[in-house]
């Protein structure tokens, strides 16, 4: 054998080392990154949610229109299409049959999905996004079912229409409680994903504009220095500028809402994963690390409704806002470090253990037939606190979704 042919042999055997090794150490991380033990959890928490959310969908079949909303002093409370939460238990439905293929399941995804779309020519409030991505958005992504498609396109021109360009952002609400001028929340960052599917789906790249535009925006004026956000910012419509920053939903304007904090790392892990672009990704992990190292944050990581109540620990939790940081850290799990990856996997981990336990998951038949209790809508206005919420069980079905998958990889 020539010096060359060994020095080419040899390399070509180094090089199918360091493969070996990369490839070994990756399944090795990744085997303990999941405990074997957390998958039994969460197929019996999935189980669980088909017999609980069929018992739903039966209530309500013969209930022309009807959704359901919460369960209050012991009293079903449901809503037509226009409430903002309409698309959430349809969307449930999808990810139940996304695991277990039941026909039924299927035909109730269906059946609760068209009672929403109507909504697609809405054009009076932002959350479109939530009313038809969470039901169609997932029929059509399981079903490929073509009707979806045009009902999904007509909500993200109807959600457009909402945008100005002076201001740069989509306008939240078009009620005037507190001098707004332009009012955005930050649970609007949730609906820019209808946009960017748009903007994927057709030739139109105002869609995706929109969509970015809104989102560094936001990130400008609505964090402040330690990621924490605001609920509500109100621009200036003339300069496109803030005059009012608030925390409408909160214990006070400076407080660190739960649900609101939780929006916003769900929306820069989904916009970094649609877009590539860095700046979301550091958002998102910036708002991570914020919410997880809060000193009020409760070692099982549900978080009480504000992180800054005066009250805590004598105040409610909310199940919801920890839903939907669970979903999104089983998320953002795939875009970071081997070092953020296991802490982030600590949390989803003592999350899913504390949901699927007694203290927040209903016995079958009860809690009006939601699957999780504990989640609070409004404490300051006294409205839906320490009651079962639709989007809790949609964003809980998300997560387990999402992690079983990791699971089958």
């Amino acid at each position: 054998m020539t010096y060359k042919k060994y020095k080419m042999k040899k390399t070509t055997l180094y090089i199918l080392l360091i493969i070996a090794f990369f490839s070994c150490t990756k399944k090795h991380n990744s085997d303990n990154l999941y405990s074997d033990a957390l998958l039994p959890i969460i197929d019996s928490a999935l189980s669980f949610a088909e017999q609980q959310s069929l018992l739903m969908a039966k209530k309500y079949e013969t209930q022309d229109g009807r959704l359901p909303k919460t369960y209050q002093d012991g009293k079903d409370m449901s809503s037509d299409s226009r409430w903002w939460c309409s698309g959430f238990f349809p969307g449930s439905l999808w990810y139940i049959y996304e695991n277990s293929k039941n026909p039924e399941t299927l035909n109730y995804a269906q059946l609760y999905t068209d009672r929403v779309e109507r909504e697609k020519f809405t054009t009076d409030n932002h959350d479109v996004g939530f009313m038809l991505y969470c039901s169609f958005g997932n029929g059509l992504r399981l079903t490929g079912e073509e009707r979806y498609k045009e009902v999904l396109m007509t909500g993200a021109k109807s959600l457009g229409t909402r945008y100005n360009t002076n201001v740069g952002l989509i306008r939240s609400w078009d009620h005037n409680k507190e001098n707004w001028q332009y009012p955005v929340i930050i649970d609007n960052i949730m609906n820019l994903e209808l946009l960017l599917w748009a903007a994927k789906n057709s030739e139109d790249s105002t869609f995706k504009n929109i969509a970015i535009s809104h989102a560094d925006k936001t990130i400008e004026h609505h964090f402040r220095p330690d990621y924490s956000s605001y609920h509500v910012v109100s621009y200036d419509t003339i300069t496109g500028l803030p005059h009012l920053k608030q925390t409408h939903q909160g214990y006070s304007d400076e407080s660190a809402w739960s649900r609101g904090q939780a929006w916003g790392l769900y929306g820069y892990t989904y916009l970094y994963r649609e877009t590539g672009e860095e700046r979301y990704l550091e958002q998102a992990k910036n708002i991570a690390n914020f919410v997880i190292h809060h000193p009020n944050m409760p070692d099982d990581y549900i978080p009480y409704w504000d992180f800054n109540s005066p009250d805590i620990p004598n105040t409610p939790r909310d199940a919801s806002a920890a839903c939907i940081m669970l979903s999104a850290l089983s998320e953002l799990i795939d875009y970071v470090n081997a070092t953020q990856a296991k802490e982030y996997m600590n949390v989803i981990e003592k999350q899913i253990r504390t949901l699927a336990s007694e203290q927040y998951t209903a016995k079958l038949g009860e809690n009006g037939d939601f699957i999780l209790k504990h989640s609070t809508g409004g404490y300051p206005f006294k409205s839906e606190v320490d009651v079962p919420l639709t989007y809790a069980d949609y964003y809980y079905l998300e997560a387990l979704t999402r992690l079983k998958k990791k699971y089958e990889k």
